[in-house]
């Protein structure tokens, strides 16, 4: 790419949305899924399929015999950054951490490609696909076919396909009363994009959001072998509150958090005081917050925080307390220098609560 294109193409300004933060917001989606045929007949159908949509799992799960499980996801979104290279790699890795959130281990991904090709110049294009080759790279599988349109606004993502021992699947619905919660990365992606759309992310707020969002969640795959880990999932565009909500209501039981041990991304919490929050945060909260009970005196942008559509986000772990350790230490050994313990589960019928 040329300078003149570096500095005149921004690919955010074709898209009205970036990241996860473009999903369709929770109770719209929930309301659309409500009483289709594939929501309500495909298990008692499929007797193999072992996860599908009925509890918000972050990928299909098909058993193939008793030591092999096929994992299969597809994720996509529009440009979260300006750089085209920095946005295939957040949306591939991205794509990927469905597969390693269920236990798995990724073996091959296909790309799912939507560009308005009669306004961005070939070259940034192909950037895009580089990024998202250079992540599959990372991670040790091929890119091997994909799909393109012309669409108006860019479009980038990954069919992410992989194995699992069908024993070691990571469900949202197999969290258990006493249970801790880990958090694999630190929270703020949201908040960052908002203050890089306005001008108001610094350098090296911007080299955090790049090397969060583009590490890998690998550590899933590994986390499955861990005999007391129970449930996992990654948080992405529904933010923390929303995908503990699919743990609890799915395990029915309640999440009880403390705020004050939350991983946040450097220099988040003061932009989203400044009033750096996006717009799905806010239709987050519209969507669960009556299922949601926060401390007294809560400040909106500490419930900023805890909506936060992340981008590429981290693992949420449930695992037994003998567990945590183990879970730790494979945590700090790929890397995830921000993993923290940030509640448990207990007896409850699907709600989150929040503590100071």
């Amino acid at each position: 790419m040329t300078e003149t294109n570096k500095e005149t193409i921004r690919l955010t300004q074709f898209s009205h949305g970036g990241g996860c933060g473009c999903k369709i917001a929770p109770a719209v989606l929930e309301k659309i899924l409500a009483d289709t045929p594939f929501a309500t007949h495909v298990a008692a159908a499929f007797p193999d399929l072992m996860v599908g949509i009925e509890h918000g799992d972050d990928a299909a799960v098909y058993k193939l015999n008793e030591q092999q499980a096929v994992v299969a996801t597809t994720d996509f979104f529009m440009p979260i950054v300006d750089d085209p290279y920095e946005f295939g790699r957040i949306a591939a890795t991205n794509a990927l951490s469905d597969v390693y959130s269920m236990g798995g281990r990724p073996i091959m991904a296909l790309a799912i490609v939507g560009m308005p090709v009669d306004k961005l110049p070939h070259e940034v294009i192909r950037q895009i696909l580089a990024g998202g080759e250079a992540v599959a790279r990372a991670a040790g599988i091929p890119i091997a076919g994909g799909h393109s349109i012309d669409a108006p606004e860019p479009i980038y993502g990954l069919v992410g396909i992989g194995v699992v021992d069908p024993k070691r699947v990571k469900r949202n619905a197999d969290g258990e009363v006493g249970d801790v919660l880990v958090l694999g990365k630190g929270l703020g992606v949201g908040i960052y994009s908002a203050a890089l759309k306005k001008g108001a992310l610094s350098p090296a707020g911007y080299e955090a959001m790049i090397d969060s969002t583009t590490q890998l969640n690998t550590a899933g795959a590994e986390l499955a072998l861990i005999d007391g880990v129970h449930a996992m999932t990654d948080v992405t565009g529904f933010g923390l509150l929303g995908h503990g909500l699919e743990i609890t209501r799915a395990s029915q039981v309640d999440a009880r958090i403390e705020f004050s041990k939350l991983p946040v991304l450097p220099g988040a919490a003061a932009l989203a005081q400044a009033g750096h929050v996006t717009g799905a945060s806010l239709r987050n909260w519209a969507g669960y917050g009556h299922e949601v009970e926060l401390f007294d005196g809560i400040a909106d942008w500490q419930r900023a925080i805890l909506t936060d559509p992340q981008t590429s986000g981290g693992l949420l772990v449930s695992c037994t307390e003998a567990a945590v350790e183990q879970v730790m230490a494979v945590f700090r050994r790929q890397g995830f220098a921000r993993a923290a313990v940030i509640g448990r589960l207990d007896v409850g019928t699907g709600k989150v609560v929040v503590t100071a």
